[in-house]
């Protein structure tokens, strides 16, 4: 369970760590002050994104909670929330009429047990099943029929995978320990796409910092884990957030590893700690959320989290509300992540998407809070249809 950690980056977290600046920018990263109580700013959805919405097709075929997988050229790909149903759901990514159920669940070496992911490689109509409970890559064709199948590194668990480049994937190890400290170990991986062998990305920190929280609690052992991405496809690369390292690092084939941002105070510093998790980013904008490591047992609720914006052409960093045009009362959205909700994309000139609840729409139309086409959507929806999916296109 234990790798050896060798570092190779060139240039050390500790440099970055002691700059001192006064503005966020400097020598093509920012700076964030985790602590510091940035002003406020509301900000339009529409005015930084364009908006369009599919309507998933609905029939005792197509039934899907909608947590999208992957969206390609022509494909959206879909999951139910949860991993052990086996239905994959391809839908026209125009018209969302649905295209294929595909379903390999089983014991059988060209099966599935679960479905944690899917990527989806258009290029080459290939899509990869993250089945963690086997700890396996399996590779499947778009209409579903088996092509091959790779072993992922041993005691690893590949809690998030990508499409890094033609020949490979992007992994993060989302390992936990609950017994004893971790050992240093590098987190992120490139794995052959034919093969499974991977090379591993080093990222050097000091201390291992997780964002498992351990208390006890009427006498018995309580746990909670923070759970944002770590890795977030941002143009021709990823971000690549090692929550125990004080810089997020952009890597990209060509480049390798580059810092993108850098937070303050150090996290080896903080008790409790205050994570930084980078999340949508455009030419403009960067946005980003804090997530401190305190949780409440006794209220059950979320940890404090607050989400920040940065904006290049001002260089300066606002705490963030979102709201969506389409609605006629000031709704927040989120674009930061949020499990089963929201995904990453980052392709084809999309950012990413959000699942909207048909049962949410038809209850806002009936309310009259929606307008423009997303009101003559839900004019259409029964509460029992499957969801809409908001897919936010980077404006050109």
């Amino acid at each position: 369970m234990i790798s050896k950690y060798i570092i190779s980056v060139i240039i050390p977290a500790f440099i970055f760590a002691g700059c001192s600046t006064k503005s966020p920018i400097e020598n093509n990263f920012i700076t964030v002050d985790v602590t510091k109580d940035y002003p406020k700013k509301d900000v339009v959805l529409q005015d930084i994104f364009d908006i369009e919405y599919v309507p998933l097709e609905t029939s005792d075929e197509f039934l899907t909670s909608g947590n999208v997988r992957a969206i390609g050229k022509d494909l959206i790909i879909t999951k139910n929330n949860g991993r052990t149903d086996g239905n994959i759901y391809l839908f026209d990514r125009t018209t969302g009429k649905g295209i294929r159920r595909i379903n390999r669940l089983g014991q059988g070496g060209e099966e599935y047990t679960n479905i944690l992911d899917i990527v989806l490689d258009e290029d080459r109509q290939e899509m990869f099943v993250n089945n963690h409970y086997l700890a396996k890559i399996v590779v499947y064709d778009l209409k579903g029929n088996f092509k091959r199948s790779f072993k992922q590194k041993e005691n690893y668990f590949y809690g998030e995978i990508g499409n890094f480049d033609k020949d490979r994937l992007i992994c993060h190890d989302d390992c936990l320990s609950f017994d004893k400290e971790e050992t240093k170990r590098n987190f992120f991986m490139l794995a052959s796409k034919q093969d499974g062998s991977i090379k591993e990305i080093p990222i050097p920190y000091d201390k291992v910092k997780t964002s498992l929280i351990l208390k006890q609690v009427d006498g018995k052992k309580r746990d909670w884990s923070i759970y944002n991405k770590r890795m977030i496809p941002y143009k021709d690369s990823w971000l690549l957030n090692e929550i125990s390292a004080d810089t997020i690092y952009r890597y990209s084939p060509d480049a390798g590893l580059i810092p993108f941002i850098v937070r303050k105070p150090s996290v080896q510093t903080m008790s409790p700690e205050i994570f930084l998790f980078p999340s949508v980013m455009t030419d403009r904008y960067y946005f980003m959320q804090t997530a401190k490591k305190d949780f409440d047992f006794k209220m059950d609720s979320d940890v404090e989290r607050t989400d920040l914006m940065y904006d290049k052409e001002t260089n300066k960093i606002f705490r963030v509300t979102i709201y969506n045009a389409d609605y006629t009362e000031k709704v927040p959205v989120k674009i930061m992540f949020e499990m089963f909700m929201l995904s990453f994309i980052n392709k084809d000139g999309v950012a990413f998407s959000r699942v909207l609840p048909a049962f949410e729409l038809a209850e806002a139309y009936k309310n009259g809070k929606l307008r423009g086409h997303l009101k003559k959507i839900a004019a259409k929806l029964d509460e029992e249809d499957n969801p809409v999916i908001m897919i936010a296109k980077y404006k050109r």
